[in-house]
């Protein structure tokens, strides 16, 4: 899932202090601590290198629909067969459903929990006003009260029984409905029930949910239009895992899915002009297509560009006009953890084939689905995003699963399900009747095709636990979606999951740890989207280095492919394949709120003593004179003072002649002395290191903000060469407050300047500190004319008042 929201463009110019940010400050806990304190004992069912155990087992429920879209009253009724089979080694008494339409009732936990002001999925509808101000209410929230209000959401449970037997007892908890079953089912058995449902659609821009429908009324059609949206539309099973159970958590709209995989045969009978876009392969084209949109879409299949099935004419001129009737499509998905599809006259339709050779599914059909309002932006970005994502997310984990991979235009600004995704940005209608559209629009549509194809990948093929961790699948789609943004275009301004973008989010007071479960996290985006990914970005190109990093990431994808992970798997995974102890970088990052702020607090120039006080002493000397002159003496010369010694010469002796760097005989003895005590090995190494006479430098670090991390260092020399050094995070692992470094470099080679995470790579908060000398700090003023007051005490009333 992705919202606009969270693109996220954050001030660089300035630091975080010169912006007003105030850092947290860091907890400073031993990071080094091993993680499996912390992480659950491996078993037969996970094993202690993150791959799934000898006796590792899942869950399947395979779902045969009947649904049926009525237009002109926006509802939908199905009747729905699953078989539900227990491959645990658990008796299970009653079996789970969860009921997502429920969350739309306004009796429903998400409803009654609401905060007034509070962050939610909606945005920030209301606020709660201060200073005198009144308390504020968008008219887009009051629009969804009256829409609550007015109609009546959530499932019309019609009956619940056994096929071939009579009803089944259930209870409705919320999202959430139990079945008792009239006897437990045993290890290995199946059981086959039958639910018939309907609910009223919402409508999604007034509701705000994942699906819904969005009505067009200015189209020409009398009436208008809509495009259907259908995405947790039908009683789908909670799933039971090895380490929770039944995952009968009640949906608040923040967590997202937790679902098990299965085998699917639905039919939609919608209006019979409308074109149906789904999860799985269309069964029936003779049906439902004329023999040119069949040939088309043959065509597509070895195509090098998209080719059109329904020309954006063709849908123009199918969205005047009216159904004469209904048509049946059927379709057909195997292994797959969820179903959904979108309906609509509206829709233009163009797909190319994906090869892959080799590949289960050698040709993947990519295709994209838009009304006329997305225009050329869709036309030419839309497919052509899908196939790109495909071949960027395979190198990184696996084969495209699926032989569908679909964009559908809608009302939902980015939402994901296997074989298909809800993507809404599209063009701006002009005065003239043209279309255009922006930049931000432009990166919106490619960035948002790429993040919900990807996520075709992780979870809906990699099968995490959504509901519960957020981050394990936003993470690495957010980071994998960066890497595919800049190989698409690298001059575009994306921006969001990389780690310079996370600073201001990771000093802020208002964030909770990455672990946190989903619906208690405080600002999503950035928790469970940026931050994982700016930590990814860490570990492949500063902790880990992109080849192992890269295989390791491979490794977790192709050991769970079609499995459930949890964050224990993932973490150890990544340590086992890369060959990496990164117990200290998981603590850090995902189990505090500390951030990164390494200072560079001093730097000590060094040179060895050769002990022969011929060179010593005359050295001491010269340093002494390049000290500045004491003040009183400067100040003296300026008046012109008259120096005693200089005016009565005949007081002088000795050391009026010769200073406190005179060699005396007796220097010379202990010289000499030191060298004959010294062993061979010792004066051979002695002798080396004089004659070299390299350059020893201390550098001392500090660590502010309680993240350990690399320090990367751009060292820059006197004869203008340059050289970038990375000291391990292990560094840190006796002293996380403070460490020193000694660098040494040969004679002539002397440094001018250092600078810590020159090219911004660990999300260091302060890069002024990071300076050594000290920079100034380059910023920007803007003046300004200064506007007067618009309060009630300051406006005049009196002239407002006769209408001046």
């Amino acid at each position: 899932m992705r919202l606009a929201t969270i693109l996220l463009c954050f001030l660089l110019a300035l630091p975080a202090s010169a912006q007003g940010i105030q850092q947290t400050k860091g907890n400073f806990e031993d990071k080094f601590r091993q993680l499996d304190e912390v992480l659950p004992d491996p078993n037969v069912y996970r094993n202690a290198s993150g791959a799934p155990g000898h006796q590792y087992w899942q869950q399947e429920a395979d779902y045969t629909i009947k649904a049926r879209l009525d237009e002109d009253r926006r509802r939908l009724s199905a009747e729905s067969t699953i078989r539900y089979t227990n491959n645990s080694p658990d008796t299970l008494p009653w079996i789970w459903l969860q009921l997502d339409q429920n969350i739309f009732r306004t009796d429903s936990m998400a409803e009654l929990t609401d905060d007034f002001g509070g962050p939610g999925r909606r945005g920030p509808a209301v606020s709660t006003g201060g200073g005198g101000e009144p308390a504020r209410l968008s008219l887009e929230e009051v629009r969804r009260q009256q829409a609550m209000e007015d109609n009546e959401y959530g499932y019309e449970i019609r009956s619940v029984r056994l096929v071939n037997g009579g009803d089944l007892p259930h209870t409705i908890v919320g999202t959430l409905m139990r079945i008792d079953l009239p006897t437990p089912l045993e290890p290995g058995q199946s059981v086959e029930f039958a639910i018939d449902f309907d609910f009223n659609i919402v409508e999604e821009n007034t509701i705000y949910a994942r699906s819904g429908y969005e009505h067009f009324p200015d189209d020409p059609r009398p009436g208008g239009n809509d495009i259907y949206l259908f995405a947790q539309w039908f009683p789908r099973l909670v799933a039971y895992s090895d380490y929770e159970g039944w995952h009968n958590k009640e949906f608040l709209g923040r967590g997202e899915f937790t679902l098990e995989f299965g085998d699917y045969d639905v039919t939609m009978t919608v209006p019979d002009d409308h074109i149906v876009a789904s999860t799985g392969v269309l069964q029936n084209p003779a049906e439902v297509l004329t023999a040119q949109q069949r040939q088309r879409l043959e065509r597509a299949r070895s195509a090098d560009e998209p080719v059109f099935i329904v020309t954006p004419q063709e849908a123009e001129a199918n969205e005047r006009t009216g159904p004469s009737g209904t048509k049946t499509w059927h379709f057909a998905a195997e292994n797959v953890r969820d179903f959904a599809w979108g309906s609509s006259r509206k829709f233009a339709w163009d797909a190319q084939g994906h090869k892959q050779p080799g590949a289960e599914n050698e040709t993947v059909m990519a295709m994209s689905f838009w009304p006329k309002e997305g225009g050329e932006l869709w036309r030419k970005y839309s497919t052509a995003a899908v196939v790109h994502t495909m071949k960027v997310y395979s190198r990184f984990s696996f084969d495209y699963p699926y032989p569908t991979a679909q964009s559908v235009n809608g009302p939902v600004g980015g939402m994901e399900y296997p074989m298909i995704t809800f993507n809404g940005p599209r063009t701006t209608l002009n005065d003239d009747g043209t279309r255009t559209y922006s930049l931000s629009e432009k990166m919106f549509l490619v960035g948002v095709v790429i993040h919900e194809i990807g996520h075709i990948y992780f979870p809906m093929t990699v099968n995490s636990d959504e509901r519960q961790w957020t981050w394990m699948d936003e993470g690495i789609n957010s980071f994998l979606d960066s890497v595919a943004g800049y190989e698409w275009d690298p001059d575009m301004p994306w921006g969001g999951s990389i780690p310079r973008d996370l600073i201001p989010y990771m000093v802020s007071n208002n964030q909770v740890p990455i672990m946190t479960q989903s619906d208690s996290v405080l600002n999503l985006g950035p928790n469970a989207y940026g931050k994982p990914s700016a930590a990814y970005h860490i570990l492949r190109d500063t902790v880990i280095g992109r080849e192992r990093f890269d295989f390791a990431l491979k490794e977790y994808a192709r050991r769970w492919k079609f499995k459930r992970p949890t964050p224990a798997d993932f973490f150890r995974t990544i340590e086992e394949a890369s060959g990496t102890d990164l117990d200290w970088f998981w603590r850090g990052w995902f189990y505090t709120t500390d951030h990164v702020d390494i200072s560079l607090d001093s730097i000590y120039k060094m040179r060895i003593d050769t002990e022969n006080p011929d060179i010593d002493l005359s050295r001491r000397r010269a340093e002494l004179a390049s000290d500045p002159a004491k003040i009183g003496v400067l100040l003296n010369e300026e008046q012109d003072l008259p120096i005693w010694v200089l005016e009565h010469p005949g007081i002088t002796d000795y050391y009026d002649e010769n200073d406190q760097f005179t060699v005396t005989p007796k220097d010379r003895e202990r010289y000499t002395s030191f060298l004959e005590g010294l062993e061979p090995w010792e004066r051979k190494v002695f002798d080396r290191a004089v004659k070299e006479d390299k350059n020893y430098y201390v550098l001392t670090f500090s660590n502010k903000g309680g993240l350990v991390m690399p320090i990367i260092l751009g060292l820059t020399f006197t004869d203008g060469s340059t050289q970038k050094m990375t000291i391990p995070a292990e560094i840190w692992r006796r002293n996380p407050r403070e460490v020193s470094k000694l660098l040494v470099f040969d004679k002539g080679k002397e440094l001018q300047q250092v600078v810590l995470d020159p090219n911004w790579e660990t999300a260091d908060a302060d890069i002024e500190n990071n300076y050594y000398p000290r920079r100034i700090i380059p910023s920007r003023i803007e003046a300004y004319k200064s506007e007067g007051g618009n309060s009630r005490l300051s406006r005049d009333l009196m002239n407002e008042a006769a209408g001046e």
